[in-house]
């Protein structure tokens, strides 16, 4: 577990302007599919993180970026032109890619067990790894967070350290992204105490992988069912507002969530008809209040925060995917339709960035978040090239 002299804690300078030392270098896993893409628009232009290494599955191997992406290019910018020209990695090549990177940013599609492996090989080699996969999300020592919500739950890293006997490496996942819409909405109305929320989530085709080209049955269509999805949205609220102590994260009990996830017909954008109940009901002035005035002071000063995480919408028909899902660049929740109805049951809806806030972008700035706690190191020099 010794540090060397070549590896020392990144820090913030310059009022979250640069990192000491120079940029980290950063490595992007399964770089061709939608979330790895959005990973690469974000990080292109990132004031703290340079991409030196993308990679995915052996077929794309060896070709270049823009060789590997072709037809299947789904950003509206273009391929930066730095990483266009890059080789692309097989992402099983994990000794060779954890030598000339500082973190690894995950959204290869494997199985379960593939990426439990690959990632713990990842975090061994001493790279800090932050996963937008969901099989280490129930792991008490893997921090799951949502950065405007729990970014407190980083302090497990030194516990997850000792566990797994990572010396500068680690284990950080993304939460589902569905649950962006209504969690970060009730975090600042817990004082109120929840015992109950029904939530109906109406989830955007790029939640899946797909486009309207490569999934015409969704077409003036609803799927009623996404495998596995309903049961994240009820158990993982509860490990987001849960506490952090030596033996890892325990999850909260309550409050009592029911979910039904539905696909359907919108491009980005997951959508949440959340109606809860509360131990003491707070009037909609108190909920105006809280929403307008909620910020999170872990989050000041970091490049990818937004200016405001909540915004209310007044119209009665909003929030709409189309109008409103890139608020604050995709990295906000948009809420309308709130009432309280006779029998003190509050109800909003929410929506959210499925692929930014929810997957790319949460991870970028869930990133920050443990740069500024101090949590990560730099391993590899800023002037030193990755080369494959």
């Amino acid at each position: 577990m010794q540090i060397t002299e070549a590896e020392e804690i990144a820090r913030p300078e310059a009022g979250g302007a640069r990192v000491s030392g120079g940029k980290l270098k950063v490595a992007v896993l399964g770089a061709t599919g939608m979330v790895g893409q959005q990973l690469i628009r974000l990080l292109s232009t990132h004031p703290w993180f340079e991409v030196v290494v993308v990679a995915a599955s052996a077929n794309s191997a060896r070709k270049s970026y823009a060789e590997a992406v072709r037809g299947r290019w789904t950003m509206e910018a273009r391929i930066p032109g730095e990483i266009a020209t890059m080789n692309v990695w097989d992402v099983q090549a994990v000794d060779e890619i954890a030598a000339q990177v500082d973190i690894a940013f995950c959204a290869i599609n494997l199985d379960k067990e593939g990426v439990l492996k690959l990632e713990n090989a990842y975090a061994a080699a001493g790279a800090w790894v932050t996963s937008n996969n969901s099989a280490y999300r129930p792991d008490p020592f893997v921090p799951m967070v949502i950065p405007a919500v729990n970014p407190d739950h980083l302090d497990v890293i030194p516990h997850q350290r000792l566990a797994k006997g990572y010396r500068t490496g680690a284990l950080l996942v993304k939460s589902n992204c569905s649950i962006q819409s209504y969690v970060i909405a009730l975090e600042p109305l817990r004082e109120f105490g929840l015992e109950s929320v029904i939530v109906h989530s109406e989830q955007a085709i790029s939640g899946a992988g797909k486009t309207f080209e490569t999934f015409p049955d969704i077409e003036r269509n609803l799927i009623p069912l996404i495998n596995g999805e309903e049961q994240k949205s009820e158990v993982e609220p509860l490990k987001i507002w849960g506490k952090v102590w030596s033996d890892g994260i325990v999850p909260a009990t309550g409050p009592k969530i029911k979910a039904k996830c539905v696909r359907v017909s919108v491009l980005h954008g997951h959508t949440a008809y959340a109606t809860v109940k509360f131990r003491e009901t707070p009037t909609v002035a108190e909920i105006m209040e809280r929403w307008e005035s909620y910020r999170s002071p872990d989050l000041a000063g970091l490049p990818s925060a937004p200016g405001k995480v909540i915004h209310y919408l007044s119209q009665p028909d909003r929030p709409q995917p189309r109008l409103d899902v890139m608020t604050e660049n995709g990295m906000a929740v948009s809420i309308g339709q709130l009432k309280i109805d006779n029998d003190q049951l509050v109800s909003f809806t929410g929506l959210s960035h499925n692929l930014i806030l929810g997957a790319a972008g949460g991870a970028v700035l869930a990133t920050e978040a443990a740069v500024a706690r101090q949590l990560v190191y730099r391993r590899i020099p800023a002037r030193q090239e990755a080369t494959v």
